[in-house]
């Protein structure tokens, strides 16, 4: 009677034991993600760290990488809370879509985003989203379409956006 009163209690710990480490491993933990705002010099990167959602159970890499896309290029476009001085997108710009495709992701942005704001403010804008998106695990060069078309330039006309972006064009 003692040895079975012992060996229900230890197949009730195994069991608790199995359940807690099932639950633990399954369970999405949160992840962060930097995202890179230009400073008004066009010059220089402000990286802020956001919070993001982590892989699910049973979610393919190739969706969670099209996730993080879309979420970093959205925190990217939206810009950094009101009391950073940064460049900004175009009121109104937003990310339409984005995918990632072996090392490029491609960003669809909102017509508002071809509004002539200079070659400054242009480049400080793109930089930023590429820094962002280049900074996700296996992206390195970012294509840009504006309402699904590929543009070469912005209203603007001084930054080219027709061929995908790399870190290294800045």
């Amino acid at each position: 009677m003692r040895n079975s009163r012992i060996f229900f209690l230890l197949a009730l710990l195994i069991a608790v034991a199995a359940i807690a480490w099932y639950i633990s491993s399954h369970r999405a933990s949160p992840s962060e993600v930097t995202v890179y705002y230009s400073k008004v010099d066009g010059q220089s990167e402000i990286p802020w760290t956001i919070s993001a959602r982590a892989q699910q159970p049973g979610e393919s890499a190739a969706a969670y990488a099209q996730y993080l896309a879309l979420y970093a290029a959205s925190q990217a476009v939206t810009g950094p809370p009101p009391d950073v001085t940064a460049i900004r997108f175009p009121a109104g710009t937003r990310v339409l879509s984005a995918s990632v495709d072996a090392t490029t992701a491609t960003v669809d942005l909102s017509p508002e985003v071809n509004h002539p704001g200079g070659a400054l403010n242009e480049s400080g804008e793109f930089k930023a989203l590429i820094w962002t998106l280049t900074a996700l695990p296996g992206i390195d060069r970012v294509a840009v379409r504006v309402a699904g078309s590929k543009v070469a330039t912005l209203n603007g006309g001084s930054f080219e956006i027709d061929e995908p972006l790399r870190r290294s064009d800045w």
